[in-house]
């Protein structure tokens, strides 16, 4: 065996000896490190549940092998001899629309979907009570069955059995929906279910020239492992001008996999925030470990060990006890898809088979073992360099010199390598570049609001107070624990306080400015022929109203410069304008609540090449520029046209806004039909339900939305998910209170010696209590200004200049940032202190 081999085998002989005697000091350690790493595991693992079981039970997800989506038209007789060549055929029409008493007394926004009797091909469709769908869908004296959402009968007080209209249809409420195998795919939904036969849908009347509804052919193939290789290129080299958007159960639901796939990059980003904060109490339990084996480390060297085995055998005793938390919280990783597969099949029509994720757990064990040795490297650096003769004679290791260049490098590599997993494993590496630069300047500001706090308590004026001055004289001392306190306490109460501003500002929008600004009513699929007495009937009952009118056409985005979309790599914030069909309309003034940023407007009367004005926000995030050509696929038509101008578009204003407004000539003679928005901020709730009622009754086939019942949709979403962030973000507050804690707890040692000394000259308890309160106030209130201004910053950031919303400082938050900081602090510190000073001073003066 090589010298090398040998003194690693006495290195870690000697570091399983020396762990015989218990892992006392370390089970702040332990607790941080299987915090941070358990809630990285158990994100990426149920999110990678999540996104596999949609990958394998896609076929049920999509109630198909492969879907074809077309807006606003059927399929041509051709198209429909192509689609059933592929196999089995199930049709399906989506919609909005109105559904009504047959007194007219009341009326709800419910999401149609008009199915044949082959739906669906795959998977269950499960309804109360429990028949066969074809049965409760069947007509009988010329009224349609109808299943619908529990909710749609508590907002209209129905039962089953029950009678409603929809369209000219006459509808009987046969039963409630308790499983619809391919909800997930269809997307999200504003509305309650109502699921009706085709026949029905026919006989309601809804479906006319320029109505918004999706066509939708789900095919069953005969070989699907052969059927789906390349079936999008196939079906479009045979009909080029359809227009058709494809999915294959491959990816049957991308939306929902896409979003599953960020939000967990989030909170793993939340939870390495949290396992970093605990990298702070590494540092700090292997400094106070190393300062408890002082005696035992000179006793290594005076013998002859080298310095590098003293540094292997603790290094070895360090990854052990890592190794140890790191597996409790994979444990917890593990176990926690399990757990929230409970919850999530009341919201996801899925279901998750227990099994383990190596990735996620891998990926959460190497965050662990890096963020362990990074933050462990310099206090054994610091353990190696002093002297055995000054660890006899001295407390500890306090210096103010920096390790050896080794150590330094090492700890430099470390914290790289950390940064780079968290950048190249995340889905948007922007993201994950901006936290990881955010991090560093944190650590790097929080350390120069520690020093600042010591370099003012150094130069204070000298106060009368026997224990004010004490604890000033604490926080600049040798050994002092403000930097301990400032580190684990800053970071995780200004990540609360940049989340906690991010959703009162986000709900704050909602519920007020927006809601303010907002139209009273959208009014959606208007006939042309229904125009001028739709006018009336509006203007009968909101006088003082404001309403606007504009034509409204559906189409998806098919070429960029004659380059299919579907080939090109887009930035995430340009993702969305590619996905599925767009609103477009055209119009020969620029709009009211549209300003140009670049290029001219069309004059009037303009007959030339089709021009069109696309959003500038938009039109950047895809790389478009002035002259630019865009190609949509409407009503089965491929339509070019060339980019004249930009524009803001202010989407929060909730009022008519499109990515894409046309020359009036490029849709001449096309069938669309109208939608309009009425406002009216004088409009009670009476008055409003008067002119739902009236609008609906006089036009049942035209839909109206409420833009209030949406925007409390929405409210009651951004609360679900900002208690979600919340939760991941209080694993790094009690990740902070841990490493607060162990902060203290390494500090006591030195504290009894204090305060046994002071009380032997005369100090009372009580003196020292108020000496060591002053000092924790102190300390509390510098990291809440601290962290009061990096998470408005950064909160500010978010809100202005990523979601483009107003952002205010909000004084509630303030407070309340100011009161946790104090409290866990002054809270924390007393509980140690009181302890200390229950010391009897002979064995502590024997020791000096």
């Amino acid at each position: 065996m090589t010298a090398a081999g040998e003194r690693l085998t006495l290195a870690f002989r000697l570091a399983l000896r020396e762990l015989r005697g218990g892992l006392a000091g370390f089970y702040i350690f332990l607790a941080c490190i299987a915090l941070g790493t358990g809630a990285i595991a158990a994100v990426n693992s149920v999110s990678r549940s999540i996104t596999d079981a949609i990958s394998t039970q896609g076929q049920s997800l999509l109630a198909g092998d492969v879907r074809f989506e077309l807006n606003n038209r059927e399929a041509t007789p051709d198209e429909l001899t192509y689609l059933n060549s592929l196999g089995q055929l199930s049709q399906s029409t989506g919609l909005r629309s109105m559904a009504r008493l047959p007194d007219g007394s009341d009326q709800a926004l419910v999401e149609v979907k008009a199915v044949d009797g082959a739906y669906p091909l795959y998977g269950t469709f499960e309804a109360d009570p429990d028949q066969p769908l074809t049965k409760l869908l069947a007509a009988k004296d010329g009224t349609y069955g109808a299943v619908v959402a529990p909710l749609l009968l508590e907002r209209l007080n129905l039962k089953i059995g029950s009678e409603l209209l929809l369209g000219n249809a006459k509808l009987r409420i046969t039963g409630t929906v308790k499983m619809e195998p391919d909800s997930v795919s269809e997307g999200f939904g504003f509305a309650p279910r109502l699921l009706t036969s085709r026949d029905a849908l026919v006989a309601s009347g809804l479906i006319t020239t320029g109505s918004l509804v999706e066509q939708v052919y789900k095919i069953r193939m005969d070989d699907p492992a052969n059927g789906l290789s390349n079936i999008a290129a196939r079906a479009n080299t045979a009909f080029p001008q359809a227009g058709w958007s494809i999915r294959t159960s491959n990816r049957a639901a991308p939306a929902l996999a896409d979003n599953i796939t960020r939000f967990s990059q989030f909170l793993t980003l939340v939870g390495l925030t949290a396992l970093i904060v605990g990298g702070v109490g590494v540092a700090n339990a292997v400094r106070a470990f190393l300062d408890s084996k002082r005696t035992t480390i000179a006793t290594f060297k005076c013998l002859g060990a080298p310095a590098l085995v003293v540094v292997m055998i603790y290094l070895i005793q360090i990854a052990l006890i890592a190794l140890a938390g790191i597996a409790f919280g994979l444990v917890l990783g593990a176990i926690a898809p399990l757990l929230a597969s409970q919850f999530m099949a009341e919201f996801l029509p899925i279901s998750t088979a227990p099994r383990l994720y190596p990735g996620p757990l891998t990926l959460a064990a190497l965050f662990g073992l890096l963020t362990t040795l990074a933050f462990a490297i310099l206090p054994l650096g610091h353990a190696r360099e002093v002297p055995a003769t000054a660890l006899f004679r001295e407390q500890g290791f306090e210096t103010r010199r920096l390790p050896s260049w080794p150590y330094l490098l090492a700890a430099g590599l470390l914290m790289a390598a950390l940064a780079m997993l968290a950048i190249f494993t995340a889905y948007d590496r922007f993201i994950a570049v901006v936290f990881v630069v955010s991090i560093a300047v944190a650590f790097v500001v929080l350390r120069a609001v520690a020093a600042l706090l010591a370099w003012l308590a150094r130069r204070s004026p000298r106060v009368h107070s026997p224990a004010l001055r004490l604890a000033i004289g604490n926080i600049h001392r040798p050994g002092a624990l403000t930097a301990s306190v400032v580190l684990s306490l800053g970071l995780g109460l200004a990540l609360l306080v940049t989340l906690t501003l991010i959703d009162s500002n986000m709900r704050h929008e909602l519920t007020g400015r927006m809601s303010e600004q907002a139209p009273n009513f959208f009014f959606v699929d208007i006939q042309g022929s229904e125009l001028d007495g739709f006018r009336k009937v509006v203007q009968a009952q909101a006088p003082e109203g404001k309403l606007v009118e504009v034509p409204m056409l559906r189409g998806r985005i098919v070429a960029f410069n004659g380059e299919d979309v579907s080939k090109m790599k887009v930035q995430p914030a340009g993702q969305w304008v590619l996905r599925g069909d767009r609103g477009i309309t055209y119009a020969e003034t620029i709009p009211e609540n549209a300003a140009l940023t670049e290029g001219q407007w069309w004059g009037k009367d303009y007959s030339g090449e089709p021009l069109v004005s696309f959003s500038d926000e938009e039109g950047k995030a895809l790389g478009l520029k002035l002259g630019d050509t865009v190609t949509v696929n409407v009503l089965g038509r491929n339509v070019t046209a060339r980019i004249a101008s930009f524009r803001k578009v202010q989407w929060q204003s909730l009022s008519i806004n499109f990515v894409m407004i046309f020359s009036p000539n490029t849709f001449k003679g096309a069938p669309h039909a109208w939608l309009a928005t009425l406002t009216d901020s004088t409009a009670t709730s009476a008055q409003e339900a008067a002119i739902l009622k009236n609008v609906t009754n006089t036009y049942p086939t035209i839909t109206s939305v409420r833009v209030k019942d949406a925007l409390d949709i929405v409210n009651t979403l951004v609360g679900q998910l900002a208690a979600a962030i919340r939760a991941a973000a209080s694993v790094a507050l009690i990740a902070s209170v841990l490493v607060l804690a162990g902060a203290l707890a390494a500090g006591n040692r030195a504290r009894t010696h204090d305060a046994v000394v002071l009380k032997t000259l005369g100090a009372t308890r009580a003196m020292l209590i108020r000496a060591f309160s002053y000092e924790y106030l102190m300390l509390g209130a510098a990291t809440a200004v601290f962290a009061l201004l990096a998470g408005s910053v950064a909160a500010w950031y978010i809100v202005s200049r990523i979601m483009h919303l107003p952002s205010a400082f909000l004084p509630e938050v303030a407070f309340s940032t100011l009161i946790i900081a104090l409290l866990l602090t002054v809270g924390i510190g007393l509980i140690g202190t009181w302890r200390i000073l229950g010391q009897k001073a002979a064995p502590v003066l024997r020791e000096l």
